[in-house]
């Protein structure tokens, strides 16, 4: 399961990843990559409950090989189209495959873990881990012949399809597809942990969607050094996301998120200002501490509403992640009509905003 959400995840890495690529090959400006980020997340975010409702009244395994595929191939058909239209609804079906896979995966990897806080990081680490290979994938590919080479990204899509085929034809997984969980709905406290989530993916998304060219201006080189750039971005997120889980269960899940979210005021505040190589470690500081909750969501979420796991999985997992591309073309605006710098200052805001509504959180009454 960890293996197929990294194949899915790669292609929400994948549109940041080519974003300088759409600056330098088509000309687009700020704004108009924000829109391509846009539209990778917009339909994603409208639809994501939709398909947690669906995945919560009866079982949709065969939806997530399909869902995988789609994703990869959206991504794999932005270069194909010329006009700027065509590249967004290229997008746009990718961010629908996203939205189709996370509730039923999000919902089967909570029984393969066994409510395990470190099991279901693993999970989560996976998206994680697409998210930090898509630059690798995508930056030496689309270098070397263009972004008439985007086809090729389809291939880990065709290979997560594959893997996640046999994984949901495995009596664990059919096991996993009887039945919701018990308990009491707690929505206001899920409500809460939902502000929190759309706090942070505005600030994950927007880094992701601007780091690359903000990197090409603080630091210099150009695309090569986006790519490391977003690669630091989720590789250090992939290593929160797990040391998240281990924390977790050593002093509750509550009070690790509220600290990391503290934490990663002063790294992004220091990362957006202090110039010099200082940037990668200031970049490296603002992942772990923002990916170290990660994963908590997911769980807090899911134990927040027990009767509908499969709505949860679907917003913490999906909604939550895809969301902040909502809000990337109001920073692309301030970044054209300002600064870049400027734009990201705004997002240390949304972090101090996640900081403070997690002391309005308590543990959910299963622990």
């Amino acid at each position: 399961m960890a293996t197929g959400h990294a194949c899915v995840d790669i292609y929400q890495g994948c549109v940041p990843a080519l974003v300088p690529f759409l600056v330098a090959e088509r000309g687009l400006g700020y704004v108009a990559v924000s829109g391509i980020t846009l539209a990778a997340t917009l339909l994603s975010s409208v639809v994501q409950p939709v398909f947690g409702v669906l995945t919560d009244r009866r079982p949709l395994t065969w939806l997530i090989p399909v869902a995988m595929t789609t994703a990869g191939l959206g991504i794999a058909l932005i270069g194909v189209g010329q006009t700027y239209w065509l590249m967004w609804l290229a997008a746009a079906l990718s961010g629908l495959g996203v939205a189709a896979y996370h509730p039923e995966a999000a919902r089967m990897a909570r029984v393969v873990s066994g409510g395990s806080h470190v099991g279901m990081s693993w999970f989560s680490v996976g998206g994680n881990v697409g998210f930090a290979l898509a630059p690798v994938l995508v930056t030496p590919i689309i270098a070397t012949g263009g972004l008439s080479l985007t086809p090729l990204l389809v291939v880990p899509a065709l290979f997560g399809a594959t893997v996640t085929t046999w994984a949901v034809r495995s009596r664990t997984a059919v096991a996993i597809t009887r039945g919701a969980g018990e308990g009491t709905d707690d929505w206001p406290s899920f409500l809460r942990l939902s502000l929190i989530m759309v706090c942070r993916s505005i600030v994950f998304v927007g880094l992701g969607t601007f780091i690359a060219l903000y990197a090409g201006q603080r630091v210099g080189g150009g695309t090569t050094t986006g790519g490391i750039a977003l690669f630091v971005l989720f590789a250090a997120g992939a290593l929160g996301t797990l040391l998240g889980g281990r924390l977790a269960t050593r002093y509750g899940r509550v009070r690790t998120l509220r600290t990391s979210y503290a934490v990663a005021v002063p790294a992004i505040a220091c990362l957006v200002f202090v110039p010099g190589p200082a940037f990668f470690g200031f970049l490296a500081a603002t992942a772990i501490a923002m990916s170290i909750p990660f994963s908590l969501h997911v769980t807090l979420g899911q134990d927040f509403l027990p009767g509908r796991v499969g709505t949860a999985g679907g917003m913490t997992l999906g909604l939550a992640v895809s969301i902040g591309g909502v809000a990337t073309p109001l920073l692309g605006t301030i970044a054209e009509h300002t600064s870049l710098r400027l734009a990201l200052s705004t997002l240390i805001a949304l972090v101090l905003c996640s900081t403070l509504i997690g002391y309005a959180l308590t543990e959910p009454a299963t622990e």
